[in-house]
């Protein structure tokens, strides 16, 4: 709901987007149709260290059910089946992959104006389960999620967090790794007009006292074209440009270069994304 908070998985996400989405560093090409009837089809391929690997996906619409089938180039088919309402504020998914028998899932989100609670439970004699929760307003977010191994009969994570979102900024304190490392992160939108923000991203492990960050720039320079940069504590920075040559398509051109690797050349990734 728009007056609710977000679900924990989108605590600290502004951040971690301007950080890292869109950057590649292979050869991508992705190619979307949609029809007037609902239907959808996607076809994506992407090489990356001479790897060469794709997808075909179909999405279809009807009413508040939608059907999504996904097939690979390892043969795998994935199919996906969501159903919105199906009682006031829920919705349902089940999904399962082709020769993996043992890949069931149900997932169930609720959505209420002062929570926002996530499940989901593998279809398999030992299903793993997990929960994740947010309560407040789309302002102010507290929450946590937990995943139960039922074979092993052990948690096989807990995480909780607080995000703090303004028009201006948005600011995110997480503590992951089962209590092991603290994540704090912050955005800044400079100037909304031409999109320029700022944002930073550091984590803290209590078992090795390690810190590292991350700090990233996003700017228009004009209402088509994009400029990203990001600087991380391990030597690497990235710059992105992303061009939006037709409405809905878009070329993004990446690179990374590592000041700590000798005689390494910088990676380069170009992304060609279609939709008519």
């Amino acid at each position: 709901m728009a007056s609710g908070p977000a679900s924990f998985s989108d605590i600290g996400k502004k951040a971690k987007d301007l950080l890292t989405k869109d950057y590649n560093f292979g050869h991508k090409f992705t190619l979307s149709l949609l029809s007037s009837s609902g239907l959808g089809l996607t076809a994506t391929g992407l090489k990356k260290d001479q790897i060469s690997f794709g997808d075909i996906s179909t999405l279809y619409k009807s009413g508040n059910t939608t059907v999504d089938v996904k097939v690979d180039t390892f043969s795998n088919v994935t199919t996906k089946v969501t159903v919105s309402d199906i009682l006031p504020s829920t919705k349902a998914a089940i999904s399962f992959k082709i020769p993996d028998h043992q890949s069931g899932k149900l997932e169930v989100q609720y959505l209420h104006p002062h929570a926002a609670i996530n499940s989901s439970i593998g279809l398999n004699p030992t299903p793993l389960l997990e929960l994740s929760a947010a309560i407040g307003s789309k302002d102010l977010s507290l929450g946590g999620e937990v995943g139960f191994n039922t074979v092993s009969a052990s948690f096989i994570k807990y995480n909780a967090g607080i995000g703090l979102n303004r028009p201006d900024y948005s600011v995110a304190l997480l503590l992951t790794d089962k209590g092991q490392a603290l994540k704090a992160s912050y955005i800044h939108f400079v100037n909304p007009v031409n999109g320029t923000a700022v944002a930073a991203e550091m984590t803290h492990r209590f078992s090795s006292t390690e810190n590292s960050f991350s700090i990233g720039s996003s700017h228009a320079l004009d209402p088509q074209t994009v400029i990203k940069t990001r600087f991380s504590d391990n030597g690497k920075v990235a710059m992105l440009c992303q061009r939006k040559w037709r409405p809905k398509s878009l070329i993004t051109l990446s690179a990374e270069y590592d000041s700590k690797a000798n005689n390494a050349a910088p990676k380069l990734g170009l992304a060609l994304a279609l939709k008519p």
